[in-house]
């Protein structure tokens, strides 16, 4: 199975999907630390104004009722998500990912912190977070795709429960690459959580995609790493064409390290 997966890697054929989890080892702030700092900005306490469990997209949403917008909001993400070049270049994860040269890296995160640290590694990308990137992306480059929106243009972040609201109906520019992306290329995810009904609802939406051809049976096999087992959504992702990879490491914060230099190994023997 990881064999496969090895020699797409190799022969640059696979897009790596980076979800939250990748940006825990920086010691980035929580989705609950947002959550709070948003109740705090508009004079709530925040175990007052909302419970365990909160959906920030909801809360987000609140917030730019209450101020019109939310400039200040992702200011105060921008400067909260910005880590210093020092500790970018010692995220074994961040160095991985620039290892293994996928031609195509999207991700739901907002910051810049994975165009960052192929810049410090010495290499170009282009990053695209609107219809205007995608006309000037270079082909010979690395394309870093901002699914959810950049910090550097608030009309990009897909942030309130209304931006996500229209994301779902998967009809913008950036939705339209993807679909021309995944045509004949494998996908792994990772850093995502079953649990988020975007993800879920995203890799349904690319099996139809796929259904809506003559081709389907030809679809490429996908991936998604998984830090612990679930035989429920194992089983109903594997029903959608992508194959849980599920880590046996006992400390949560190694497995997507392992399993990245499981891959380097293979993907450099691979034949």
């Amino acid at each position: 199975m990881l064999d496969m997966l090895a020699r797409e890697i190799r022969d640059r054929r696979v897009i790596l999907f980076a979800g939250a989890g990748l940006s825990q080892p920086l010691g980035l702030p929580s989705w609950q630390q947002l959550i709070n700092h948003m109740a705090r900005e508009l004079d709530f306490d925040p175990e007052v104004l909302v419970g365990p469990g909160a959906d920030y997209a909801q809360v987000a949403e609140f917030y730019k009722l209450r101020r019109g917008s939310i400039g200040e909001l992702r200011s105060w993400m921008d400067r909260s998500w910005n880590v210093s070049d020092e500790k970018l270049l010692a995220s074994t994860v961040h160095r991985q990912i620039v290892e293994l040269r996928f031609p195509l890296v999207y991700t739901t995160n907002y910051d810049n912190n994975l165009e960052r640290v192929f810049k410090l590694l010495g290499h170009d990308i282009s990053k695209i977070a609107s219809v205007v990137d995608i006309a000037n992306a270079k082909s010979t480059e690395t394309h870093v795709v901002k699914f959810h929106g950049d910090f550097s243009d608030d009309n990009s972040l897909v942030i309130t429960e209304s931006d996500y609201f229209e994301r779902l109906n998967f009809e913008s520019p950036l939705d339209l690459k993807l679909r021309s992306d995944v045509l004949g290329r494998t996908i792994l995810f990772v850093g995502y959580s079953l649990k988020d009904p975007n993800l879920r609802l995203l890799l349904y939406k690319l099996k139809r995609t796929w259904d809506a051809t003559a081709y389907a049976e030809r679809r490429p096999q996908s991936f998604i790493f998984l830090i612990r087992p679930d035989i429920v959504q194992e089983e109903v992702l594997a029903s959608r064409g992508v194959i849980p990879v599920v880590s046996d490491a006992l400390d949560p914060n190694a497995a997507l390290p392992e399993f990245f230099d499981r891959l380097l190994e293979m993907v450099s023997g691979a034949g």
